[in-house]
Formats: structure tokens, sequence, C-alpha cells
């Protein structure tokens, strides 16, 4: 194991609309390019080309998955042991066989520091998802806490907006949902102050049929051609130009953007193809898994070999898991924690997540993409959670205090361990590293390292401030 004994790296840079657009069927796409700079910080070796996110959404146990602790007492560490892996001294959850083979390929960050106790979902993708730190409307409003306009941007929408345009699709793509169920959704996904029109284009999944990954968003209804869409299209240009006088009123402009967008994607060929899963042979989907998480990080395969820049897969909560595991059945295991994740999630992670770096690794494609595994937050090492009838319930609470991220590829150095938390699990004790610092990471694998953007008034600002590329990961 390499194991990171010296300071934090300091090298920070100066501090300095939750519109959901659905047109032909879907919400609004990222496909603008922002103002470039020059920065202070140096490339790293390898420039990733692509990104994929995977969110674990609920909150995944950092002390039952990478970050176990064999020697703490048994109220604290439950009853899963740790085993050894591909990469001599990293350890992961004896549930994680399969991962375990692919850890010479992983960096595990056990020491992310939360920073702020508010125990919520929102708050927890807001933080991990922008690299910004929840403000009092967090705390005030909770899960009624909506996506605001000017929330800061998604890291793949800032990822998105400084990349040449994606010649046939969306530079940030979203799948298999858009979490949560309304009204939770969920702030921190879209792109905030940086404009609807770079937000990601969501792509909607299904538990009842995986396999074909069927795509409604872009799929023509009936008897509709690309041909007569095209017509169509003709014929409402037509008759826009009768309504002038409304484009100086920005949401209409956004709205005629949106659509021409839209068509666009539409009737184009390559859109199709890359989410087709399909045309992928029996023997690869079933490494990945016959389920819709498995094969949303498929699709993100191929959506890699068709060059788009990011790609995020919210892992889709199963409705079968919700009363088992006092949850939304995702990852936020309030009860009956061990079970759910040994018989289910665990499995389910395991194949995927393992078939993913595998098979970019076989195909040439890890090193130009990287990829981050991570969550709202972690759960509470001692167990027992009084929505579940406390330690009878065998369940974890939330725990904002500290969480573990998985990197791989993109210069990533595998089969290192970075920093560690106390002997319970509780708080980051050596390293601590914040979501800013791995956002500030993911942008430096990307090689972006300008991370200026112009408001509407045309008045420059930093997107995101304080933040510490983690450089020894690379």
């Amino acid at each position: 194991m390499k194991s990171h004994a010296h300071q934090r790296e300091t090298h920070f840079l100066p501090r300095r609309d939750f519109l959901q657009v659905s047109t032909a069927g879907f919400s609004a796409l990222a496909f603008a390019a922002a103002p470039k700079a020059v920065s202070a910080v140096a490339p790293p070796r390898r420039r990733a080309t692509s990104t994929i996110l995977l969110f674990l959404c609920g909150g995944a146990s950092h002390i039952d998955t990478w970050d176990m602790k064999p020697e703490a007492p048994l109220e604290y560490r439950g009853p899963f042991q740790p085993i050894a892996t591909s990469a001599p001294g990293v350890t992961l959850c004896e549930h994680l066989p399969l991962l375990a083979q692919q850890a010479h390929h992983l960096a595990v960050i056990n020491s992310i520091d939360g920073q702020v106790n508010t125990n919520d979902h929102h708050a927890g993708y807001y933080h991990n998802l922008t690299g910004h730190r929840p403000d009092q409307s967090f705390v005030t409003l909770g899960n009624n806490r909506t996506p605001f306009p000017d929330d800061w941007p998604f890291m793949g929408t800032v990822v998105g907006s400084k990349r040449p345009r994606h010649p046939s699709l969306p530079n940030a793509i979203t799948l298999p949902h858009k979490p949560s169920k309304a009204p939770y959704t969920r702030p921190g996904q879209f792109a905030g102050r940086l404009g609807v029109q770079n937000n990601p284009l969501y792509v909607q999944g299904s538990h009842t049929s995986p396999l074909e990954f069927t795509l409604p968003a872009l799929t023509l209804h009936g008897d509709v051609s690309a041909d007569r869409l095209a017509s169509r299209a003709e014929l409402r240009n037509t008759l826009d130009q009768t309504r002038d006088e409304l484009d100086r009123f920005q949401s209409v402009s956004r709205w005629s953007t949106q659509r021409q967008r839209a068509v666009s994607l539409l009737t184009a060929g390559p859109a199709i193809r890359a989410f087709d899963v399909s045309r992928e042979s029996e023997k690869v989907r079933a490494r990945y898994g016959h389920t819709v998480n498995g094969t949303s990080l498929l699709a993100a395969r191929r959506l890699v070999e068709a060059e788009v820049p990011f790609i995020t897969v919210f892992w889709y909560e199963s409705e079968k898991l919700n009363a088992k595991c006092k949850s939304a059945g995702g990852w936020d295991t309030h009860g009956n924690n061990f079970n759910c994740l040994k018989q289910n999630l665990l499995p389910e992670l395991d194949q995927g997540l393992a078939a993913l770096i595998a098979d970019l690794f076989e195909r040439g494609l890890l090193d130009q993409t990287l990829l981050l595994v991570t969550s709202e937050m972690g759960r509470k090492p001692q167990i027992g959670d009084p929505r579940s009838g406390g330690a009878s319930g065998k369940g974890r609470d939330h725990w904002t205090y500290c969480l573990t991220d998985l990197m791989a590829g993109g210069g990533i150095r595998g089969g290192q361990t970075y920093g560690a938390t106390d002997r319970l699990g509780g708080y980051p004790a050596d390293l601590p590293v914040t979501p800013a610092d791995v956002t500030r990471t993911v942008y430096h694998a990307m090689g972006i390292d300008d991370l200026t953007a112009t408001d509407k008034d045309g008045r420059v600002y930093n997107l995101l401030e304080e933040a510490a590329v983690i450089e020894s990961l690379f």
C-alpha cells in the first residue's frame, strides 16, 4: 500500500437555474463552452478526456466498505471483515471480492472531511457535487431546500462548459435517473449560475427492462421520421418569426435554444447508437450485471468511447429495498444495514464497478478516463438508528463528518490509500481533505485549471475557491 504521511498540499487557488427545461421529452442539455484563462497549476501528465462519476445515492457506509475498522469494538465495526486485494496493503470489505481484484487501479481517499454537521441528504449532494459548502438555507429548509438558479454549478457542468462542444452529443450526460423524486429534487446536480444551457442531459433508465435500456427521450414517436421532425421544426421556426417581440425575454431565448438543440440531438444517429447497449454482446452485458445500475455503467463506457466529457451515474434505488432497509431503496441504510449491504447493495456494486474498471483498462481507455465514486455522506460509526429501533434495528444513521471516495484512471496512481480516519472511523485523522479538494482534483485531471466564469452582468468570478489539488494521487 502506498500510504501518505506528509503534509497536505497547499496549492490553493484564490477564492474569489435550477430550471428544468423539457424539450421533445427531455431536460435541458449541456453544450456551451466558457472562457479560458491561464492557470498557475501545471497540468497532470495525462489529461483525461472523460470523467465517469458514480454517485451512491443515500449515503454509503464508508466503515462497511472502504474504511473498515477490524480492531474497533463490535458495536462500531459490525460483522464484516476486510480482505486483501490486488494492491499490497489495500483492504476492502469481504463482500467486494471482484473490486478487490481491481484495487491496483484504485486510489482510496479515506480522509474526506464533510466540514458541516447538517446530516442532511440535500446538503450532502450539494457539497459533494459542487465542491461548495452548503449555506444556511440548507440548515433552515432541510429537504425542502430546492435547487436555486444561483446555486454553485455541478462539477460536470463546469467540465462541460470548459470543453469544446461535442459534435452530436451533450457535454454532460446523467443517467439513469434524476435524484430524487419530486418534490425532493436534490440541489447540486445542475448548472446553477452557469445557466440552464449548461444543464446535463438526463436519460431515464428502467428497473423492469435494464438490458434494453430504452431511451424515450431519444425516440421519435409513431410515424414521425427524422425528416418529418425537421419539417415540423421548420414550420415552428416560421411561426416563431411572428413573435419576434418576445425575443427580448431571456426565458424565450433559452427555450428557443433548447428546442433547436433537442431537434439536433433527436436527428443525430450517433446519439442513439451511443446509448444502445443492446449492441454489446451478451457476455459483456452479463459482466456488468443485468440491473439498471450495471447497464448504466456499461452505457457510461460507451459514452466515453463517444468522447463525451462528463458522464454521471446516479445509483438507482430499488423500491423492493425500501422497507427492508428503512430507506428509499438505496444506500440510506437506516435499518438492517448489514443484510442490505451483504445481500443486495454490495454484490450489485461489486459486479458493475469492477466490470467498468476492467473493461476500461482492457480497451485502453482507463488512462484517458477519470473515475470518481462518491456519495452524499458516510454512515455513523456506532450501530443503531432511532428510526429503526436503535441498536436492535442494526442500522446506521447519517454521518456528514467524513466519507471515503474512490478514484481511478485519468493519471491517478492506483494501489494507494490516501489519508486515514480515527480508530472508530468517525473523523479524519491524517491528511484531511474536503469535497472542494476532490472537485478541484477532478478539474485538474481533466486539464481544467482556469476556473473563471462570467456572470450575466459581465463580471468575472471564480468557480471554486480555496481548493487544493490532491497532487500525490497522481
